[in-house]
């Protein structure tokens, strides 16, 4: 699924291509696209039809676009393969198009689709901690790259977690924006196991992580996010090839390109985890 880096791409795009057009007619073409706006279809197309796109935001990997008047967002659920694309009339509609709205620059806006696990949905803006989210994401903490995070905040969180700290970094409310990718990265570059408890860690380790974190999803931000396939584009259909930088993630048997240990798999979560046995060993569990 899309991390934290991929929906920044999507959001930068949304904000130069589609803020400040008003949307004059909305389409739904999928009910499943709409399944989180519990009034249905015809009820999200009635009320967005007219309105202003204002601002397009992110906190971690949630993504919202806000519309006049002020007090309401259109909650944007990529899912595992949703697309947010910008594309002129003439361009002909994809197979897996979802929703559609015409805007008054002549653009359309498109929700592509391939899985429908994604969607719209629109829901109130709340105030937390002196910043306007909609109500659907107020329980997610801020990203590191949000100009009022406190790391020293997200360290004591994590610290008090006595799960493993890959799991730890996956949950949203403690740390928002990290993926299976990025926290694979992230621990590679601080050569920390995941399956090291949080609460055994320093505060200068969760420094260091809370660093690699930041670190590399701002040099993924850079090359536009992580593609492994079609699925995950900008608003104009471009991938991005982070993918070509990763260190952990993927790279099973091939040489760690510090030590030249070869990169391990391990199963974690319904999914996997990559690490290098040599500069992350495995915790010794306690007898």
């Amino acid at each position: 699924m899309p991390e934290l880096p991929e929906v920044e791409v999507v959001r930068r795009g949304l904000t130069a291509h589609v803020v400040g057009s008003r949307m004059d007619a909305v389409e739904v073409l999928h009910p499943r696209a709409v399944r989180r706006h519990l009034p249905g279809g015809d009820d999200l197309v009635a009320r967005l039809t007219g309105l202003s796109v204002t601002a397009a935001q992110r906190r971690g990997k949630y993504l919202w676009l806000e519309v006049d008047p002020g007090d309401l967002a259109v909650v944007v659920h990529l899912g595992m393969s949703g697309q947010m694309l910008v594309q002129t009339p003439d361009v002909a509609r994809e197979k897996h198009l979802r929703i559609l709205a015409e805007l008054d620059s002549g653009a359309e806006l498109r929700f592509v689709d391939q899985r429908t696990f994604g969607g719209w949905a629109l829901a109130p803006l709340v105030e937390v901690d002196g910043t306007a989210v909609p109500e659907p994401v107020a329980h997610i903490a801020r990203d590191p790259l949000d100009p009022l995070f406190d790391p020293d905040v997200a360290i004591a969180a994590i610290r008090r977690k006595q799960s493993e700290v890959k799991r730890v970094l996956l949950d949203q409310t403690v740390l928002s924006g990290v993926g299976n990718i990025y926290a694979d990265e992230a621990l590679w570059r601080s050569r920390i196991h995941g399956n090291r408890p949080a609460d055994r860690l320093t505060r200068p380790q969760v420094r260091l992580l809370l660093d690699s974190v930041t670190e590399v999803m701002t040099e993924a931000l850079a090359q536009g996010g992580t593609s492994f396939d079609a699925l995950y584009v900008n608003v104009n259909g471009e991938s991005g090839y982070f993918d070509r930088s990763l260190s952990a993630y993927g790279r099973e048997d091939e040489p760690c390109s510090r030590c030249g240990a070869p990169i391990r798999r391990e199963k974690f979560m319904n999914r996997s985890s990559y690490t290098c046995p040599r500069c992350q060993p495995r915790p010794r569990l306690p007898r």
